[in-house]
C-alpha cells in the first residue's frame, strides 16, 4: 500500500490549469512611490505558487498626473480616466472609467481569456468591473480595505447616498466581496445585508520583515502612517511628551507624510519635544523594513482601521506593537499576549502602555516573540494567496 501525502492547497493550485485573474485597483506602487497599494502588489506574484496569473490595470483620474509604472512584476498598465476633481466626482466615476477600459478589456479577453475580475473598492473600480462582468459574462470580486466601504464619510450630502447606493449595487452583485477583517465584514453587511462577503486577511512577507540579526535596538519609538487625523499621531507625540525626561535616551520616528505635517511639527514645537522626534517622510518597503527592525516599540494609536498592514509588518520583524481597539487589529493582537491594545483616543492609557515597554525588557521581548509567531501561523502572503486563489476558483466555477 502506498502512502499519500496532503496537498496544502498552494500546491493544489499550482497543479489545475492556471487561473488568469485581471486586477483593476486604484492603488498599485509607482515610480515616484513604490510603496504605493503595496498591499495589493505584493501578494500578486505569490499568486503564481498557487496557479493564478495576473494582468494589472492601475487606475487614475485624469486630473492627476499620470504615475510612471514600476519595474518591479506585475507591471501594471496605468489608465486615466474621466472624473470630477475630488470626492464629489466619485459617484460618477465608475461609468467613467468602465467608458475608458471597456475597449481594452474587451480586447484582451478575447486575445487571453480573463476568469475572474477583481477589483479594489466599489468605487471606481467596483461599478466599473460590476458593469464589465456583465458584458463579458465573467465574475468579478472586490476587496473592502477600510471602513468606510459606502464612501459616505468621504462624500457628504445627497452624493454620499448616491455612493452608497452604488457601492451596495456592486457589493450584492460580487462573488464575494473580500474584506480584509471581520470587523470590515460588519460594515459592508450592515449596508448589504444580501452580499456575499468573506474575510482575508491581508499577508506579510516574512523575508522582507524579519527581525533583526542579534543587534541591539535602538532607543526608538516609531510609528509608520499617512500624516492624517484618524491616525493618532497627535495622541502619540502628546503621550512621548508626557515621558521623554523620564526616558531621555529615547526618541520617536514618524514614516509618512500627508496634511497634518505642518500642525505636527507646531505641536512638537510648543511641546518641547522638537529634538527627538524626527519626521522621516515617505520611505519605500525596505526602509520601512529596516526601520522596523531597528525600533524599540511599534505604535499607531489609530482609530479608523480597516487592519491596518502596518501593525503585523512590526508584529512580523519580532516588536512589541501597540494598537487601538475596536479595530481591524483587535482580531490580530490580544492584549498582553502578543501586542498590547488600548481604547481610542485615550492619551492616558497610551502613555501607560509606552512606559510599560519602555523599562521592561523581557516584556517586551515577550510580545515580540509572540507577535512573530502569530504572523507565521496566519497571515503570511502565502495565507492569504491561498485564500484568493480558492476564491478565485470558486467563483469561476
Amino acid at each position: 500500500m502506498i502512502a499519500t501525502l496532503p496537498i496544502s492547497e498552494e500546491a493544489l493550485g499550482a497543479l489545475v490549469s492556471p487561473l488568469h485573474v485581471l486586477t483593476l485597483t486604484p492603488f498599485y506602487p509607482s515610480g515616484k512611490d513604490s510603496a504605493r497599494g503595496s498591499f495589493v502588489a505584493e501578494p500578486l506574484n505569490h499568486l503564481h505558487a498557487c496557479g493564478v496569473r495576473n494582468t494589472v490595470i492601475a487606475v487614475e483620474p485624469f486630473y492627476r498626473t499620470r504615475p510612471q509604472p514600476t519595474n518591479i512584476p506585475p507591471i501594471a498598465d496605468w489608465i486615466g480616466y474621466p472624473s470630477l476633481p475630488g470626492r464629489l466626482g466619485l459617484p460618477v466615476a465608475g461609468t467613467g472609467l468602465f467608458a475608458r477600459v471597456w475597449s481594452k478589456l474587451r480586447r484582451l479577453h478575447q486575445r487571453d481569456p480573463v476568469h475572474v475580475l477583481h477589483a479594489h473598492s466599489a468605487l471606481p473600480c467596483g461599478q466599473a468591473a460590476y458593469l464589465a462582468s456583465r458584458k463579458l459574462g465573467v465574475p468579478f470580486v472586490v476587496t473592502v480595505h477600510g471602513l468606510d466601504a459606502f464612501s459616505t464619510n468621504q462624500v457628504p450630502g445627497y452624493l454620499g447616498d448616491c455612493s452608497a447606493q452604488l457601492s451596495r449595487r456592486v457589493y450584492e452583485a460580487a462573488q464575494p466581496v473580500i474584506c480584509i477583517s471581520e470587523k470590515v465584514r460588519e460594515r459592508v453587511m450592515q449596508g448589504a445585508p444580501r452580499a456575499n462577503a468573506s474575510v482575508v486577511y491581508n499577508g506579510v512577507d516574512p523575508d522582507m520583515f524579519h527581525p533583526a540579526d542579534g543587534t541591539s535596538a535602538a532607543k526608538v519609538i516609531l510609528s509608520v502612517g499617512n500624516l492624517i487625523p484618524t491616525k493618532g499621531h497627535e495622541l502619540l507625540l502628546r503621550a512621548f511628551a508626557a515621558i521623554h525626561h523620564r526616558f531621555p535616551e529615547v526618541c520617536c520616528e514618524i514614516i509618512g507624510h500627508g496634511p497634518e505635517r505642518r500642525r505636527l511639527d507646531d505641536l512638537v514645537r510648543k511641546s518641547g519635544i522638537a529634538e527627538k522626534i524626527r519626521f522621516l517622510g515617505q520611505m519605500d518597503r525596505r526602509q520601512v523594513a529596516q526601520a522596523m527592525r531597528r525600533c524599540m516599540v511599534f505604535a499607531l494609536p489609530s482609530s479608523y482601521e480597516g487592519l491596518g498592514c502596518v501593525y503585523l509588518e512590526a508584529m512580523c520583524t519580532g516588536k512589541p506593537v501597540i494598537a487601538c481597539r475596536e479595530q481591524g487589529i483587535s482580531e490580530v493582537i490580544q492584549h498582553n499576549a502578543n501586542g498590547l491594545l488600548i481604547p481610542p483616543g485615550s492619551l492616558e492609557l497610551l502613555t501607560a502602555a509606552l512606559v510599560s515597554l519602555l523599562e521592561n525588557e523581557p516584556l517586551r521581548r515577550r510580545l515580540g516573540i509572540a507577535g512573530r509567531q502569530t504572523i507565521l501561523q496566519r497571515f503570511t502572503l502565502s495565507h492569504q494567496c491561498e485564500r484568493l486563489a480558492l476564491l478565485y476558483r470558486e467563483c469561476a466555477r
